[in-house]
Formats: structure tokens, sequence, C-alpha cells
């Protein structure tokens, strides 16, 4: 215990130390970027800023020092008219109001509405600075929606082929509650036609089920309707499928979704809400499963419908589900899995990975597949997400969301709103924030849009990687060494191949003996005084990880702080360190400026300073009369008539009283230590089984010259 209280208070002292110590190392990412020019150093960080004034170096500091926070180059000396620090803006360039399917009485085209806004932005992107905006979503009353039915007409869903032939007039009827414009497709998929999914033997490529039974040649899939506004054509081509058979019992739906995603002329997709109804009761072939077939080659995410059938399933592999995420969320599809419950936990998990997706559980005969259908619709839409585009490498993005009932939240959930009704209005807070200077100062476009709506936010990202003042400047300067660099901002950018202050030398010449003799103060050994490099015979100091502390001079000879300090200050708090010495404010001197000339301090009650009775030296008094005392010496304890004034007895009753109640207290000490003596023997006792106070005593006498032998 007592090891553990010596060592706690070192443990924490050592853990503050190091704790302060990273702080200042990593405090300023400005000077740790030792920039050469105005853009590198704006580049560093978003608090970084560039001196221009020409005088601004001292003798021996390198050309880096002129990068620093805004307010240390003030306090060097930079003002802020001389520092270069450019910022960020954020303008709208295109912003419609939002509206609904009808206006002014006109039912609009769905590309005259608008739900997101503003719907285009540029944006100017300072290193290390997020730019913020806003963008607004209202669901719009009466919007346009195409649902495609894909349906898995493998054997086993024969029963669920006749439910689905009256589907098209029953959901029209449903739909036209939600909106006025409606269309629906039909597509039927089964499997891969090579072995080991279908057997090729030529009876079974004729007829794959049983011979009482009439089934139509296995296939991939098949595009039997474009989407259409006529329900009744709808039931008319369901009505003539046939069921068809494979051997395994994972489906080929895959190259089936991923037709339907990719082939938008021929599915006829309009860019309204796009709904995908994928109904089975089995589960999902996927990539890699090709090569149980020979098939090797990676699906590649293109169309091939030839009379509107799937050409080249034997030849590509199963896309996989990542493939399937990324062509749906481009072609803006909402999925909806219709599937039995059997296959309920492997569609929920495939929900998962698939955005603004939906599971429901068809009943055995698909006959409550509408209900399903509705149920799935009202969810999907009632939540928006926002999804961004691919970003530059460097460029980050966030979201903050603003939903209903005062509902904000950060991170992944930031993207999105739940239960959002017809008419409501979100907000969504987006920050866009760029490090360093991405794709070499190039513009880029990003577009942001909410999932399953085909309407986006298109943003131009500008980035500044240079000072105004670099448009300025002149190349080939002659103040840069004969012309070997161009001066902007202040200072010298040297051409390839030269270094220096004024690009004075080549970077083949920049260690030589000679040129190091230049560097070493008073012919002494030590170059730069140990405290910066020699580059073309001139001394660079170094940096300290402080960016408070500089070394300077032409040998790196001097600093500002390793001054006097007084009260754990430099200087006292009251001056300036400069090479090493204390130049102290008015009022104050001393090595470490912490003799106050100030003498207010020093005055006594009689406005004389020390009571005439001493010298105020550093603002304090010195008393030279050893009669007088205090800090302004005037308390005479020897004078007369101080003992009148200080009597503690004006009585004998008082006097006698007093010595009552010290007689009573010295009375009630001696008890408690009786007390306290008895119950240590006591516990003695019981510890031992013997009376110290009444044990003999023993005394051991050893003969020095008895060694035991």
């Amino acid at each position: 215990r007592e090891s553990y209280c010596v060592w706690l208070p070192m443990v924490i002292v050592i853990k503050c130390a190091l704790i302060w110590i990273s702080c200042v190392s990593d405090g300023n990412e400005c000077t740790k970027a030792s920039a050469q020019s105005c853009g590198e150093c704006i580049q560093a960080g978003e608090k970084c800023g560039w001196c221009t004034d020409k005088d601004f170096l001292k003798q021996g500091e390198q050309k880096s020092t002129r990068c620093d926070e805004v307010e240390a180059l003030i306090k060097k000396g930079c003002s802020e008219a001389s520092i270069e620090n450019p910022r960020g803006t954020v303008s709208v360039n295109k912003n419609q109001s939002l509206t609904d399917r009808t206006k002014d009485g006109v039912k609009l085209k769905p590309d005259q509405i608008t739900q997101i806004q503003p719907q285009k932005l540029t944006l100017d992107l300072r290193s290390g600075e997020a730019q913020t905006f806003h963008l607004t979503f209202k669901r719009a009353e009466d919007y346009p929606i195409d649902l495609y039915y894909l349906m898995d007409l493998s054997y086993s869903m024969k029963d669920d082929l006749e439910n689905v032939k009256n589907l098209g007039t029953d959901l029209m009827l449903e739909m036209q509650k939600i909106t006025s414009d409606f269309r629906i497709g039909f597509g039927s998929f089964v499997e891969k036609t090579v072995m080991p999914y279908i057997s090729t033997t030529p009876a079974k490529l004729l007829n794959p089920c049983t011979s009482d039974q009439n089934c139509t040649s296995p296939f991939s899939y098949k595009n039997v309707l474009s989407l259409t506004a006529d329900g009744f054509q709808f039931n008319n081509l369901v009505s003539k499928q046939q069921i068809s058979g494979n051997l395994d019992s994972p489906e080929g739906g895959f190259d089936a979704i991923m037709q339907v995603a990719v082939c938008a002329n021929q599915i006829g997709w309009r860019n309204v809400t796009r709904l995908l109804v994928f109904s089975t009761d089995a589960g999902f072939h996927f990539a890699g499963d090709g090569k149980l077939g020979g098939i090797v080659l990676p699906n590649d995410g293109k169309c091939h419908l030839q009379d509107n059938m799937y050409t080249m399933s034997h030849y590509y592999d199963y896309p996989s589900i990542a493939h399937l995420v990324q062509k749906l969320s481009e072609n803006n599809i909402q999925t909806i899995f219709a599937v039995t419950e059997e296959f309920q936990p492997v569609y929920q998990e495939l929900k998962n990975l698939i955005p603004k997706s939906a599971v429901g559980t068809l009943s055995s005969d698909s006959g409550n597949v509408i209900k399903l259908i509705i149920d799935a619709y009202n969810s999907l839409s009632s939540e928006i997400i926002l999804e961004n585009s691919r970003l530059p490498e460097g460029v980050s993005i966030s979201y903050i969301s603003h939903c209903k009932n005062g509902v904000s939240e950060k991170g992944e959930n930031g993207r999105k709103c739940s239960n959002i009704s017809i008419g409501d209005q979100v907000t969504f807070e987006v920050a866009i924030t760029a490090k360093g200077c991405p794709s070499n100062g190039k513009s880029e476009t990003i577009k942001i849009k909410p999932l399953g709506f085909t309407e986006e936010v298109e943003i131009v990202l500008n980035f500044i990687c240079e000072c105004e003042c670099h448009k300025g400047g002149i190349a080939n300067s002659p103040v840069c060494h004969f012309g070997n660099g161009t001066l902007e901002c202040g200072a010298c950018r040297c051409n390839e191949g030269r270094i220096g202050r004024v690009c004075e030398c080549s970077k083949d010449e920049v260690r030589t003996e000679d040129l190091d003799a230049n560097c070493r103060m008073d012919n002494g050994t030590d170059i730069c005084s140990n405290n910066g490099d020699c580059v073309c015979g001139t001394c660079e100091c170094k940096k300290r990880d402080n960016p408070e502390e500089r070394y300077s001079g032409k040998f790196c000879e001097c600093d500002n702080f390793n001054c006097d300090r007084s009260n754990n200050k430099l200087c006292g708090g009251h001056g300036r360190c400069e090479c090493r010495k204390c130049t102290c404010d008015a009022n104050y001197t001393g090595s470490a400026c912490d003799c106050s000339l100030d003498t207010s301090t020093c005055l006594a009650s009689n406005k004389q300073i020390c009571n005439g009775r001493g010298t105020c030296e550093c603002g304090v008094c010195k008393c030279t009369d050893s009669k007088f005392q205090g800090p302004t010496c005037e308390i005479c304890p020897t004078c007369p008539g101080v003992c009148t004034e200080h009597k503690i007895f004006d009585s004998g009753q008082k006097q006698h009283s007093v010595v009552k109640y010290i007689f009573f207290y010295i009375y009630i000490v001696t008890v408690i230590e009786t007390l306290v003596l008895t119950a240590a023997n006591t516990r003695n006792i019981i510890a031992t089984g013997e009376n110290p106070i009444y044990k003999s005593a023993v005394t051991t006498v050893v003969n020095p010259k008895y060694e035991g032998k």
C-alpha cells in the first residue's frame, strides 16, 4: 500500500507529461508540412495561412516558416493583409421549387415533377474545410409507378401461376387508389439450360416434367410482356404461360433480375417509381455456381435479350449480389421479394444487402400477392435513403437527417428518413470535405439521389490548390538567383533541381566543405550551432515540435525559449525572449522581468512609500527600521501604547474563568490519552497473551571474543 501511494503521483505526472507532449507534437499541421510554397501550405490544413510579406523571415529561418496558423503568423509580425488564407464556398446553380403531380389544375408529366431541391450546386473546396449545404425532399402526390412481375415458372410454382393469371386487372384496381398512372409487365425464369441444372436429354429438353404433365421447354429468362397500362393484355398473355422444370432446387433468378434491370428499352421502364416483384418458392444461384456447368466467365452486367429471350445464360456466370445491388441502384429499381415462408430467412438476409428492397410472405398458391405488393410498396415509399456516386480520392461526405417530429440522425442513419407520407417534407444536411488537392486540381462531378427515384442532385467540385497570389507569380525572376525560380507570394518557388531560400544552389552542391565553413560561428566546429542544417552555405534552422518556439540567427545561435523564468513563466510573463535574453515590458526589469517598477503596491495608509520606514524593491517593501514590519512597514509591535490595544483580560473575574477552562481542557486530554493507551495494551494482551507493562526485562549480552567455536 505504501509503495502504491508513493508511485501513484509519479504515474499521474508521467501520464500528464506524455499527454502534453503528444498534444504539442500533434498540434500544428501547418508547420509540420514544411511547405515550400503557398499552394503546399493551404493544402496542409484549413487553419494554415501563408505570409507573403517579403521581409517576414528572420535570418536563418526556413522558407516554410511562412506557413503557420493565421494567429501564429500575426503574433510573429505578419499583417493580416499579407496573409493568404483562401476559403471555400457553396453556390446554388439550379433551385426549382418542389412540386406535386398537379399544378394549377394541370397534371404534370413525370419529368416535370420536382421532389428534391436544389438540383445543382458548385462547391469550392479548401483542404480540410467542410462545405455544408441542405437538401430538401418532398413526396409528390399521384406519382407514376411502373411494376414488373418476375415469376419463377419451375414446376413447384404450378398452382401459383393460376392465381397470377388475373393479377393484371385486379392489381390495376388496387394501384389506382395510389396513382392514376400505373403500368404493369410480366417476365418468367427457370434455370440455365446446361447440365447439371437441367436434363439435356432430347426428351427432357422438350418436356422436362413427367410424361403425364405438359410442360414447356426449360429456359433462363423470358420477357413475356413489356410494361403496359392494359391490364387485360397482362391477363391474356400470362394465361397462356406454361410451367417448366429443372433438376436442382435453387433457381436462376439472379440472371433474370440482371436482365430486367439493364434492359430498360425492352422492358419499357420510364423515369418514374420502378418496382420489381420477384416471386419464387426456392433459393437462388449466385456468382461462382456457374462453374458446376463449366461456365467461368463473370457476368458482364449487359443486356442480352434477343426476341425477348436471354441468350447468354450458357456463356456468363450468375451475377454476384454486389453486382445486382449496383445495377438495381443505377437503374432506380426497388425490389419486392414475394417468397414462401420456408425461404423467408434467406431472402431477409438478401434484403439487408440490397437497399430499398422488401420481403413479403407469399401464400402457397400466391393468393395474397396483391396485398403483399401494396404493403411492400407502402413500406418502400415511406423511407427516403440518399445515395451518392463514387467520390474522388481524398474527398469525404457526411449526412445529418432532419426527419419528421424533430428526429435527427448522424452517420449511416443520417442518410435516411422513415415513415414519410405523401406531402411530407424532410431535410438532409450534407457536408463534403477534401484533403489535399484531389484529382490534381481538376474539377469533379458527383451526384446524390434518393434511392428508388430518378431525380438527382448534381454537385460540381472545384479544388482550391493554389493561392490567389500564385496568379501574379514572376517566372524566372532575377530575385530567385539569376532566374532559377518563380517569385510568387513573397517567396521563390525554385525550378526543378534548385533549392535554397532564393534558389541559390543546385541539389548536386548542397553539401561541400567550403559551404559548410560558412555555417560555423567564430570558426567553431558546430554547424549552425547544432540547431539547423547548412544548405547552400546558409543555415536553415530546425523547427521545434512546439510551433511557438523558434531558432533564429545567422548561425541559428538564437532562440526564444531559453530565457530566465519566474513563477514558471518565460520572462515572468512580462517580456519577450529574444536570442536567449529577456526584453522586458514597460515597468518591469530584471533578468526574468520579474521585478516590477510599479510602487503602488508599496504605498502605506498615509500615502508614503513603505510608511517612510523602508524602500520599495520590485513592488515589495523592505523595511529599513527594525522596529517596523508588514507589507508596508506600518506594524510596530514594541511601540508605546500597543499593549493596551491588545489586552485580553479586563477584570479578575474574566481571568478566573479562562483559567478554569484551561484546567478543564487539560483534564479531558489526559482522560482520552489514558483510554487510548489502555485499548492498545488490551489488543497486545489478546494478540500475545502477555502484558507488555509487566513483562520482565531481558538483557542479551554478546561476547565479541566468542565466535561460536
